[in-house]
């Protein structure tokens, strides 16, 4: 296969009207064939399910915000609304599915919440079945509350791992029927913002991207109760940039041996070579985004190329990938997506 379709998540403001589609020619190295695929409000964080039948997205909808069902016709990339939940308040920052498209997970950053909801057999969300307000808060005046930015489940599917911005957190829990119980939970640096994670395949190791400190955590994972220990911290930016910056996306090659993590402000993506024994990190380089305010970014299924996005600046970006040492080249950069935040692509 050398075409690869791919979605992206935008606030809708300005000419932005909710998910685009796009095409990845792998054989060309070039993105084409940007287009609406669904509109709808603010659908700045998207999944797919495993089987690449259902797209999931949060949205707001007036005063409401919630998740959203779309059925995805995958020749086309067309995707058909097939319901939505809604509660009052802001809408999630993140959203996550489940393998077997049973379970989905939203975490609500103005919230502080993690909801669970089943889904049915066709692809739509039954209302939620488990609402989990978190507490506490952190020494930067953002963290005056709570501010869950993801849930999801780990690689083997046996926890939930909610990552708490607001009060510098990371949540374990274990869920049965939707209902979510917290199992364990680890407090990181004071005031560092932590705002993702992404595991590593040995399912030993995690990564977590800190937004206020700029750093990447290295964490071991016992499987057994899903608890988590420090091991390292690494900064993703250079030591003489003083200027503003918020980490935002971490992902890691299937591989295990790179971590790449993206920087808002540097407008750069830090990139990570992973030790073999000890699984920690070795920064190799960075490489810039070629625009303003990288709010995400994706490893495509070839894992030969990486697509970014840049939030303020309105465009995508598309990078080569060295598989060997992991570093990244720049080969188009004028691709127009307004105000772009999430990328996904299908599974393979």
């Amino acid at each position: 296969m050398t075409k690869y379709t791919g979605f992206i998540g935008t606030y809708t403001k300005g000419d932005s009207k909710g998910i685009y589609s796009f095409t990845l020619d792998t054989a060309l190295e070039k993105i084409t064939d940007v287009r609406l695929a669904a509109e709808l409000e603010n659908p700045t964080y998207l999944t797919v399910s495993n089987d690449n039948q259902y797209v999931y997205s949060v949205v707001k909808d007036g005063a409401a915000g919630g998740v959203a069902a779309f059925s995805l016709e995958q020749h086309t990339g067309d995707l058909t609304h097939l319901n939505r939940v809604l509660a009052d308040g802001a809408p999630p920052c993140h959203v996550s599915v489940g393998k077997k498209n049973k379970n989905i997970f939203s975490a609500n950053y103005h919230k502080g919440t993690i909801d669970s909801y089943l889904v049915n057999d066709d692809g739509t969300i039954l209302p939620a079945s488990s609402i989990v307000k978190h507490h506490g808060s952190g020494p930067d005046p953002r963290q005056e509350k709570p501010h869950t930015h993801y849930s999801a489940f780990t690689p083997d599917e046996k926890y939930v791992i909610a990552v708490e911005l607001g009060s510098d957190k990371i949540y374990t829990y274990e869920v049965s029927n939707g209902v979510l119980q917290e199992k364990n939970q680890l407090s990181v640096k004071a005031g560092s913002g932590p705002r993702h994670i992404v595991f590593h395949p040995n399912q030993k190791y995690a990564y977590v991207m800190t937004e206020f400190s700029s750093e990447v955590i290295c964490l071991s994972y016992n499987e057994k109760d899903g608890s988590f220990t420090e091991v390292q911290y690494i900064s993703t930016l250079p030591e003489n940039f003083s200027d503003n910056n918020q980490g935002s996306a971490i992902h890691i090659s299937s591989d295990g041996q790179f971590v790449y993590a993206g920087n808002r402000g540097h407008n750069s993506i830090a990139i990570f070579k992973v030790d073999e024994t000890k699984n920690t990190l070795t920064f190799v380089e960075h490489i810039a985004t070629e625009g303003n305010w990288p709010r995400d970014f994706a490893i495509d299924p070839s894992e030969k190329f990486i697509v970014a996005s840049n939030q303020e600046s309105s465009n995508l970006v598309l990078f080569t990938r060295n598989p060997n040492t992991g570093k990244l080249t720049l080969l188009q950069s004028d691709i127009k997506v307004p105000h772009p935040v999430c990328v996904k692509f299908l599974h393979v």
